[in-house]
């Protein structure tokens, strides 16, 4: 018999997940059994101090209280009615969650993945019914290094041979561009492009951060070239860099944004579609759907997310808070670090490949208490809960300048 995980080692958990679980991460070893806002536990008792967020689906810290109370209180009423009914809790997530982001309406979906597919389909539907596009000739024109997500259409327009090797055959229809080169975009917009999908900041690529000016030209061309400007805001949005959306730092409006991660608020998967209503109006019974979208846990969780945004008070927490992780790692450029690009509290790192790789490094902060990840090369993403204490802050950078040595 399976010995229960709570008196089980690490390092058994370790061994035991090899033989039985799919090798699609090469996570660090630690096994975290228990987590409090900003810190985590390991089956041993081990606490570190979480740098990383869930990829920023923790924005709001772990078990944060009036998530967890969101989520106890629906759990004890309703869980599931699929979308074959009405549920009570749909609305209002709904009228919130359009609201925050300025926008009409939410077609409500689970995971990021499902969110970008959804967008995709939504917008070839644009094309053809509203644009005019021939019939299955609408283009999609994305920008290279980006990251949407794992599933076949999505690694169709990824530049990561590593995301795309051996899963073709590959889905048409996406062109892809420069990223942060707009006479680029404009050469590759032309009648047939239904949408221009770009993250706001290019997080797996290192949080890679467009030219002051970028975005504000995107949503110029994509008006002016009759298509429509889709931002990915899984991993940028929801407070992560100061303002609730990424966009908002260049005073931008897209058609259309996906959302996801923090949505959830690091409970339950929640992501969403919210766009323009002559956008998402495309979309009639029986054309799209979700058993699990827009459940009432999720609705419920949702909910709580946004009213916690709604005061602002997490998006002034990431700005400053963001001076802080600047100014440190400013002062470890040349110590180190090569350099690095911070919005609010999301910063990538790139470490002198002399120093360590980005694992390397990544292995030396766990072993002192504190948790991030690697991306490609030696290049370390910094992302913690926006709940992260200014001390907390100060201590992990004075750790990783430890780890740098």
């Amino acid at each position: 018999m399976t010995a229960p995980a709570q008196t089980r080692s690490s390092a058994d958990l370790i061994r035991a997940e090899e033989p039985v679980l799919a090798h699609n991460y090469h996570p660090l070893p630690v096994v975290v059994a228990r987590a409090e806002g900003t810190w985590v536990e390991d089956v041993e008792g081990r606490r570190y101090l979480d740098m990383l967020a869930g990829y920023s689906a923790l924005n709001f810290g772990h078990r944060h209280p009036a998530l967890i109370e969101a989520a106890h209180a629906q759990l004890d009423r309703l869980t599931l009615t699929s979308r074959a009914f009405h549920n009570d809790r749909l609305a209002e997530f709904a009228e919130r969650l359009a609201a925050l982001t300025g926008l009409d309406m939410v077609l409500p979906m689970n995971t990021g993945a499902e969110a970008v597919e959804s967008g995709i389909k939504v917008a070839r539907k644009w094309a053809y019914e509203v644009k005019g596009v021939p019939a299955d000739q609408a283009t999609i024109v994305v920008a290279a290094d980006n990251f949407h997500g794992r599933t076949t259409t999505i690694v169709s327009f990824s530049t990561d041979e590593t995301a795309r090797q051996g899963f073709g055959p590959f889905t048409p229809g996406f062109r892809v561009v420069p990223y942060n080169d707009l006479a680029a975009l404009e050469a590759a917009v032309d009648e047939t492009t239904a949408a221009v999908l770009l993250e706001p900041i290019q997080g797996e690529a290192g949080v890679l951060i467009p030219d002051s000016g970028y975005l504000a030209g995107v949503r110029e061309l994509t008006r002016r070239k009759g298509c429509l400007f889709i931002a990915d805001e899984i991993q940028s949005g929801l407070g992560r860099t100061g303002r609730t959306l990424a966009v908002e730092h260049e005073g931008v409006v897209p058609d259309m944004v996906l959302l996801g991660k923090a949505l959830g608020g690091g409970i339950v998967p929640v992501s969403a579609v919210v766009a323009r209503r002559d956008v998402l109006g495309v979309l009639r019974p029986g054309e799209h759907g979700s058993t699990f979208g827009g459940n009432p846990l999720a609705a419920a969780v949702g909910t709580a997310v946004v009213g916690l945004l709604e005061t602002g008070e997490f998006q002034r927490r990431a700005a400053e808070l963001g001076t802080i992780l600047r100014s440190g790692l400013s002062d470890l450029v040349g110590k180190g670090v090569l350099g690095f690009r911070a919005r609010g509290l999301w910063a990538g790192v790139d470490v002198d490949p002399a120093v360590g790789t980005g694992r390397e490094i990544g292995e030396r902060l766990m072993r002192e208490g504190i948790l991030v990840k690697d991306t490609h090369g030696s290049t370390i993403r910094l992302a913690p809960p926006l709940t992260i204490t200014a001390e907390e802050l100060v201590g992990a950078l004075g750790t990783l300048e430890k780890a740098l040595k």
